[in-house]
């Protein structure tokens, strides 16, 4: 008796059609461990390597501002000595000439690991952006030495300006004036996003149950969060479903989509920016369209635009930039500077934002309930602005006084900040595009499948739809077998049982069913074509089933 195939694939995988597809309800971080599990029982001495590109980590570092970070610990820790030293103790550092300690400290030391660096972002912030050299050199070293509760709670003083002007080189854009925004470092992009959704709900600028959009294909928790019992948002999908002529994806909006905007109904707009995971930056035209609407049909609309990807597109632009008032701008330094441990992220907001003409236009009583909540930090508390309610909030409001992000990780994303402002960072941001760039050539040219060619690529990730591949480059007939023969995230499966590589599935991400998301920044760039092969066999696998059917 001749098998099935999806008898074969059942045998193959020692995994059931009713399994794999129980599993691929779970969120696709989720599905990712049941696929490394998997990927690990494969891996013997004889198989391959076990190849994880499931995950965004990426596989470099940006060690110059790590340097600077490390020569800056050596002159903290003499500053401290200087103060008060009796065998393991140490003082807390003194701002008066602090900066010509620094000189003298650099001077006798030339050769010293990070030491040019760190002359050079202290030098950039004397001579650039104007801070006064003691008060700046002590922040640098009383941060590092984390000695200190972050005051101001926010942002410390320096940190904040440092982090206005590298907004305003990657992101404003010269759109806005980065002295009229507000700077709150988070741990993370992750927690800027908690902090955003719970603010926004506390003070009444969204409910529960109102309607929201969110663009997709996007990170997954953006797709979540709203469904949790205390949000239970209405959701509106705008969707980047346009294709070419041939039937290739392009990961645009088409204007029908965006102007489901248009509506007041939709009280919030959720975005990656470029996109997770198709890894587009969003076209002019679709940003010009949604900056119209926020001018004339739906001025309420509040924007969250979450750009971690911004600096891997030449010439991004922001949604940030053209509906500034609207708009909350998430980033987060994990991703360029290769320091996801660190945990580093911000959410910039302008001072002039709808979220406090909202919250200035509630009702009595519910202005009279949130004076109460905020009535221990101040005693104007209805004047508190919506960016000072974040940072509140982040701490339940009665540790107001201990919030802020711990100032060795602000010290650290200060240089962080810096290094991209100068030349050397210029020359590893473009080093960086040109990697990722390179890892997506290798996985085509192995996978031998068609993506579009489209300069606003930011080709951190690439997310292919195998069944749209099949439609347009095979036939039609093959196309509906696979859809009625197998789940659409066999192919992970199989990857992972045949070869120990780890995709992530598109549908997770509100994509595609069939598409499979390649994070093209964690492997070493052969990986990718090891990848693109497997998966080509994969496809030819399938096309032999279909033709022995």
């Amino acid at each position: 008796m001749t098998s099935t195939p999806k008898a074969r694939t059942s045998a193959r995988l020692g995994t059931s059609r009713k399994k794999v597809k129980r599993l691929s309800s779970l969120s696709p971080f989720e599905l990712k461990n049941a696929l490394l599990d998997l990927a690990s029982e494969s891996t013997r001495p004889s198989s391959e390597q076990l190849l994880n590109a499931g995950r965004g980590n990426p596989n470099w570092n940006a060690l110059g501002p790590r340097e600077a970070f490390l020569a800056l610990g050596h002159f903290a820790l003499e500053e401290s000595r200087r103060v008060w030293s009796m065998d393991d103790l140490g003082g807390m550092p003194e701002q008066t000439d602090a900066r010509l300690r620094f000189e003298r400290f650099c001077e006798a030391n030339p050769g010293l690991t990070g030491m040019r660096m760190l002359r050079a972002c202290v030098e950039y912030g004397i001579d650039r952006l104007g801070f006064d050299p003691d008060a700046w050199v002590h922040e640098l070293v009383d941060g590092y030495l984390g000695d200190n509760y972050p005051v101001p709670e926010r942002a410390l003083h320096h940190c904040e300006r440092v982090l206005r002007a590298f907004l305003a080189e990657e992101l404003y854009r010269g759109g806005v004036d980065p002295d009229t925004v507000d700077v709150f470092p988070t741990e993370g992009g992750t927690a800027a996003m908690c902090y955003l959704f719970d603010t926004l709900v506390t003070n009444r600028i969204l409910r529960r149950g109102d309607t929201v959009a969110i663009m997709t294909p996007i990170f997954t928790p953006y797709l979540e969060i709203p469904e949790l019992d205390r949000y239970a948002f209405e959701v509106v999908r705008v969707k980047a479903d346009m294709m070419t002529e041939e039937g290739v994806h392009m990961w645009r909006y088409p204007n029908e989509e965006v102007d489901k905007l248009a509506d007041p109904k939709v009280k919030a707009l959720m975005l990656v920016n470029p996109s997770n995971p198709p890894s587009m930056a969003m076209s002019d035209r679709v940003r010009e369209r949604i900056a119209e609407i926020v001018r004339t049909s739906n001025p309420g609309l509040v924007v969250i635009t979450d750009d971690v990807y911004s600096t891997f597109v030449p010439g991004f632009r922001s949604l940030a930039e053209v509906c500034p008032r609207n708009t909350a701008l998430v980033y987060s330094f994990s991703k360029h500077f290769g320091c996801t441990g660190w945990r580093l992220g911000v959410i910039a907001v302008p001072r002039d934002n709808v979220c406090d003409e909202k919250i200035r236009a509630l009702p009595a009583a519910e202005r009279r309930t949130l004076r109460r909540r905020y009535a221990t930090l101040t005693l104007e508390p209805e004047k508190l602005s919506f960016v000072d309610r974040l940072v509140a909030d982040s701490r339940q409001v009665a540790l107001n006084h201990t919030a802020g992000l711990s100032t060795p990780q602000q010290t650290q994303m200060t240089l962080f900040a810096l290094f991209d402002l100068l030349e050397e960072g210029r020359r590893y941001r473009q080093l960086l595009r040109d990697i990722v760039h390179r890892r997506l050539d290798l996985l085509m040219e192995g996978a031998g499948g068609h993506i579009s060619d489209d300069p606003g690529r930011a080709a951190y990730y690439v997310e292919l739809d195998i069944l749209a591949e099949a439609r347009a480059f095979d036939s039609p007939e093959f196309a509906d077998y696979l859809e009625a023969t197998y789940e659409p995230t066999d192919i992970l499966f199989r990857l992972a049982h045949q070869s120990s590589i780890v995709l992530l599935n598109g549908g997770g991400f509100d994509g595609p069913e069939w598409s499979v998301r390649v994070s093209l920044a964690n492997l070493h760039d052969l990986d990718y074509l090891k990848i693109g092969h497997h998966l080509h066999a994969i496809l030819e696998e399938y096309r032999r089933d279909y033709g022995n059917r």
